[in-house]
C-alpha cells in the first residue's frame, strides 16, 4: 500500500507527537504547533495538560496582512519570520518560556524553519 503525500505527512506528525508527549510529561512544556498551507502559515501555543489554545498567530490575521503590505503574502519566509516573532511575544505575555516544537510532519525547511528560528531569537526555548 502506497501512501499519498498528505498521508505521509500525517504519519510523520503522529510519530512526532509521541515524542512531544514524553517531552511534555517530563518538563511540562507547552506545545508550539505549526501548520502551513499554500497561502498562509499558522502557529498555536497549546497547553501541556489538555491541549487548550493559549495563544495563536497566523498570516490570515487582519493586522498581520496589513503589516505584510499591499500584497499581504503569507506564503513566504518573511511572513513566517513575522509569525514566529508574534507567537513568541504572545507566549512571553502568557508566561511561557519553554515549548516543544511540533512541525506537524512538515519538513524543517523554508517557512517552518524561518518561523522556528524567529521564535527562538525572540526568546522561546525549544
Amino acid at each position: 500500500m502506497s501512501l499519498n503525500k498528505k498521508d505521509q505527512r500525517l504519519r510523520r506528525a503522529r510519530q512526532t507527537r509521541v515524542r512531544i508527549a514524553t517531552q511534555i510529561a517530563d518538563g511540562g512544556a507547552a506545545r508550539l504547533a505549526v501548520h502551513r498551507t499554500n497561502l498562509h502559515i499558522y502557529a498555536q501555543l497549546l497547553s501541556a495538560d489538555g491541549g487548550k489554545v493559549l495563544a495563536s498567530a497566523s498570516t490570515a490575521e487582519k493586522a498581520v496582512r496589513a503589516e505584510l503590505g499591499k500584497a499581504g503574502k503569507g506564503a513566504n519566509a518573511a511572513a513566517a519570520t513575522l509569525i514566529g516573532k508574534r507567537i513568541a511575544e504572545k507566549a512571553k505575555a502568557a508566561g511561557i518560556e519553554k515549548v516543544a516544537f511540533d512541525r506537524s510532519g512538515f519538513a524543517y525547511h523554508g517557512r517552518v524553519r524561518a518561523l522556528a528560528e524567529a521564535a527562538r531569537e525572540a526568546g522561546l526555548q525549544f
